[in-house]
């Protein structure tokens, strides 16, 4: 498939919220939510917080369903990107007078590689999440990986590095006017 057609899920869905059908965006719920809220709640460190962000990244998708082109990339990357640009929004505005403004940059670029750390995880194939999982939580080496994931040494090396090369572009700064790694193109997504 060429790399600027997007997935025909992506399509339809856009269509359908176009044509102002509630059904689509309960779909879009429930595909989505927990990685919206999810998104909002690293950013945020707040469960409130995450919960207004995730009602108004939705409300805003309903009331624009224009604002997706599936021709700049997935549904899935769109979202997430709207999710982050109003998470750190709604963090600048929270921090706005607490300490200084290398402080609160701190604080957003902190939250934001945190954010993509968890959308990089969560995008990644199965079996590259699973290797990772056991090396880092139950602290399995890549033979102890392989052996619980019934693949080779190699592979589970592979796997290993390849996750964790996926996972170690969560913390580089996008070049300005860039999207930051697996958001699609800089201010796609921005509410207006």
């Amino acid at each position: 498939m060429p790399k600027d057609v997007p997935p025909r899920w992506d399509r339809r869905m856009q269509q359908r919220l176009a044509r102002g059908e509630a059904a689509a965006l309960g779909e879009l719920y429930d595909r989505f939510a927990s990685l919206v809220h999810g998104l909002a709640h690293r950013v945020l460190g707040d469960e409130t917080g995450a919960d207004r962000i995730t009602r108004e990244v939705f409300g805003y998708i309903w009331e624009n369903p224009d604002a997706y082109d599936p021709k700049q990339g997935s549904m899935r990357s769109w979202v997430a990107r709207v999710t982050q640009r109003q998470a750190v929004d709604r963090l600048r505005q929270a921090e706005l007078g607490r300490g200084s403004r290398e402080e609160l940059e701190q604080k957003v670029r902190t939250a934001n590689a945190a954010a993509r750390a968890d959308y990089i995880v969560t995008s990644m194939p199965a079996p590259l999440r699973a290797a990772l999982e056991l090396a880092y939580f139950k602290r399995r080496d890549y033979r102890q990986a392989a052996a619980d994931l019934q693949i080779s040494e190699d592979e589970a090396r592979r796997r290993l590095r390849l996750g964790l090369q996926l996972l170690s572009t969560a913390n580089v700064l996008p070049r300005e006017g860039a999207s930051p790694p697996g958001y699609g193109p800089s201010g796609y997504g921005t509410p207006r």
